[in-house]
């Protein structure tokens, strides 16, 4: 397996509108793309994604669980090169890391095929094509 680069970060925030502004406005990122059924919102930081996810929305509550308490970093998502998702499942695998079934997530260049695991600290990850 071949990482090409840091593909996005997940902040879990509490105020979503002041942080699309501080990222915004102070850092000068666009909003990519918007996911309010969820409470998602990508923001374009040069050749990656800075992605703010809503405490109180459906998916912050979830991941807010899954972070634990005090911890605002849901995961990092690494670009693989030549992405086979289940060639990657069996590497994985072979080093006897669980990984969660192949999905179709927004991410850097828009939609892909993706696979979530948990280093051995618990920090998610995300790989993605």
């Amino acid at each position: 397996m071949k990482i090409a680069g840091i593909d996005h970060v997940v902040l879990l925030v509490t105020d979503l509108d002041r942080m699309i502004d501080f990222y915004s406005i102070v850092l000068g990122c666009r909003v990519e793309h918007r996911q309010d059924a969820i409470g998602l919102v990508h923001l374009r930081a040069g050749t990656s994604l800075i992605d703010l996810v809503d405490r109180a929305g459906t998916l912050g509550a979830a991941a807010a669980g899954a972070a634990g308490p005090g911890r605002n970093l849901d995961h990092i998502c690494l670009r693989v090169e030549g992405f086979d998702a289940e060639a990657v499942r069996a590497e994985l695998a072979g080093h006897g890391v669980e990984s969660d079934p192949p999905a179709e997530r927004f991410g850097f260049d828009g939609r892909g095929q993706t696979i979530y695991l948990r280093d051995v600290e618990g920090n998610g990850i995300e790989l993605r094509a």
